[in-house]
């Protein structure tokens, strides 16, 4: 009896996790509706889950009867953020070291892109862009590799719901041709931004490869130093250090 009822805690446990992560996928808020569908539970287990989540500060629930992230999970972004921050710098140092170009961790959040860390290159013309700032998955590298990692369904909500802005004249900004451009990324391993995002700058970016966060690694500068360089040396450099991140965070 005792080994049956660890048993269903544990399925309780999984399936309560389950549905965080597809409250995430979602953006944040989904009705019962929603995760009954997606997950395959009866309604009674998905809203007895929730109560449970929400009686704990993981879920909350709206107004419209809708349910959306609590803020217990707010504080824990917050240190997982900080842990992967402080896990990453000597990755992103070793880049630099490597390329002479400024290197970024980021992440997915929502339907867009926050910049968790950075190390700038010493050149005096480089690339920056501010720790906390948010920016589109489709005109940038780190978002494009992150979107690579999704099911295709999940890009085209994404993209729905974000829009495609024109940020130069390079930028992807029909759903098809995104599409296209992740079936290459995910042909290659390793996702680029040649002035989508900033006229004359370039980005090589690679999705940290680890099912417990989602987060991407990337190389930038200016257009004119970095086509000079090998790409496909570069992305190897980045595919490397995400690696080596998962296997310290995941020991």
């Amino acid at each position: 009896m005792v080994a049956n009822a660890d048993v269903q805690s544990v399925q309780s446990v999984e399936r309560a996790l389950s549905l965080l992560d597809m409250l995430v996928d979602r953006g944040g808020s989904a009705t019962i509706t929603e995760l009954t569908s997606a997950s395959g539970l009866p309604m009674p287990t998905v809203h007895r889950l929730l109560q449970s989540m929400q009686h704990a500060g993981y879920v909350h629930k709206r107004p419209d009867r809708s349910y959306s992230l609590g803020a217990k999970n707010l504080l824990m972004a917050e240190v997982a953020s900080h842990t992967l921050r402080s896990a990453v710098m000597p990755y992103l140092h070793e880049l630099v070291d490597l390329t002479k170009e400024t290197a970024n961790a980021a992440l997915l959040d929502g339907q867009s892109v926050v910049y968790i860390a950075q190390v700038p290159s010493a050149y005096s013309m480089r690339t920056f862009t501010e720790v906390g700032r948010r920016v589109d998955v489709h005109s940038t590298g780190v978002g494009k590799a992150l979107m690579a990692t999704l099911p295709a369904e999940r890009v085209a909500s994404i993209l729905t719901v974000a829009g495609m802005p024109r940020r130069t004249p390079d930028t992807i900004t029909d759903i098809d041709d995104f599409m296209d451009e992740v079936k290459r990324i995910q042909r290659r391993g390793w996702a680029t931004d040649n002035g989508e995002q900033e006229i004359g700058s370039q980005c090589i970016a690679v999705a940290v490869p680890s099912s417990s966060f989602r987060a991407a690694l990337s190389v930038s500068g200016p257009q004119v130093r970095m086509q000079a360089m090998d790409s496909s040396q570069i992305a190897r450099q980045l595919m490397d250090a995400a690696r080596r991140l998962v296997a310290e965070l995941d020991a």
